[in-house]
């Protein structure tokens, strides 16, 4: 994780995953087997990451960022302020409807031309896109891959899952805009450009905004149903890939050229890696440790459960400590408020560090695409006020409840 997040000569992160997967074998700490069966865990994933990553690349390749940043030129009106609540809500949006992975692929470089096109830095704005991309992901199942990793066999009906996180969700989400709106205040250009010219989008750049708002819709409909939304969100990028190139009359190949391959090679590592760690006993021990703060502490097992998965979220990752944290659930039999507490954890954890989550992984390669360097102590002297900001937000409503 300490290759991944400060790329040590700027090798890639997969390149670290690799060489993790590639010690654990080496010194017999996993079996073949196991890193096997670790991998194919992820299939899910893999297929979600590369069907979101597709549609991104659609979208730069014809023009629906530069399309969507001239809109959002003109609502904002000249205020750079207005811009940023602007932003935020896009975001909710996305993340809510698309996943928080989603928001880091597609949103980022949207706002990236946003910035551009109105002359304004763009660097608080793109910290939004990270920010929110984990503030609103539980809003619904499907707003989060680590969702669907935690619950598992148990994830609970829509009308439930409402009922558990709305207003945990809410909460997070206003506390987490709040304070990044702070600290960023003085950051944000006191006014914009407001004469922008709005481009007209091409049949092909129709078509993937179709396909965007679809994808939407199908998500919806296959976390209500049960159905994996891997297969679903690729075969949706896929097939608005065929008819975008029909469309514009150009090969795909240099669409599927473009995508960063290698992110999928770096969370099969991860998987790998906490493969590892339940062979050796390590969901066993939790386990164990989890009952006896239950049985000491209550009332209060479950906001400390939260706090301490968001931190692990920071030295493992999002995915990997959810399923390490789903299997120590599981261990234990835990009940759907703990549970919830514990996914609260998982999702906000992620906004201290630009090691939390995939999402932010993702955010920072898309940066890096449009040749904006951001330090991992200038992310977490934001993560420092903004998750703890959010994460009470959140859990003060199940605590409320008890």
């Amino acid at each position: 994780m300490a290759g991944i997040v400060l790329r040590p000569w700027r090798v890639p992160e997969a390149v670290w995953a690799t060489l993790a997967v590639l010690a654990l074998a080496l010194l017999h700490l996993i079996e073949p087997a196991r890193i096997v069966s670790g991998i194919a865990r992820g299939w899910d994933v893999y297929l979600f990451l590369a069907g979101m990553m597709l549609l991104a690349e659609l979208g730069r390749r014809h023009g629906v960022f530069d399309w969507l940043a001239a809109h959002a030129a003109h609502a904002a009106a000249g205020s750079g302020h207005r811009l940023f609540l602007l932003v935020y809500l896009s975001g909710t949006v996305v993340t809510a409807l698309l996943s928080n992975d989603a928001t880091a692929v597609v949103l980022t470089p949207a706002v990236y031309a946003v910035a551009r096109a109105v002359d304004a830095p763009p660097l608080p704005y793109l910290f939004i896109c990270a920010f929110v991309a984990n503030a609103a992901s539980f809003v619904l199942p499907v707003s989060n891959p680590a969702n669907l990793v935690m619950f598992g066999e148990h994830m609970p009906g829509l009308r439930q899952w409402l009922d558990l996180f709305l207003l945990p969700s809410l909460g997070a989400i206003a506390a987490t805009g709040v304070a990044l709106y702070l600290l960023l205040r003085g950051e944000l250009a006191v006014s914009i450009r407001r004469d922008i010219a709005v481009p007209r989008l091409t049949a092909a750049g129709r078509l993937t905004v179709g396909a965007l708002a679809g994808t939407a819709l199908l998500l919806g409909v296959a976390s209500a149903l049960g159905v994996p939304l891997g297969p679903a969100t690729l075969a949706a990028a896929v097939i608005a890939l065929l008819l975008a190139s029909v469309s514009s009359r150009s090969a795909p190949t240099a669409t599927l050229r473009a995508l960063s391959w290698d992110v999928l090679l770096m969370v099969a590592g991860l998987f790998v890696l906490i493969e590892a760690l339940q062979q050796h006993g390590v969901v066993a021990a939790l386990g164990a440790q989890l009952q006896a703060l239950q049985a000491r502490w209550p009332d209060g097992a479950g906001g400390l459960t939260a706090a301490l998965l968001a931190l692990a979220c920071n030295l493992f990752n999002n995915l990997p400590a959810g399923l390490l944290g789903a299997a120590t659930l599981d261990h234990v039999g835990a009940s759907s408020a703990l549970r919830a507490a514990a996914l609260i954890g998982i999702d906000l954890g992620p906004n201290l560090s630009v090691s939390g989550s995939l999402a932010t992984i993702l955010w920072l390669t898309a940066l890096r695409r449009e040749g904006v360097r951001v330090g991992a102590w200038r992310f977490l002297s934001l993560g420092a006020v903004v998750m703890p900001a959010g994460l009470a937000a959140a859990l003060l409503p199940l605590w409320v409840r008890g």
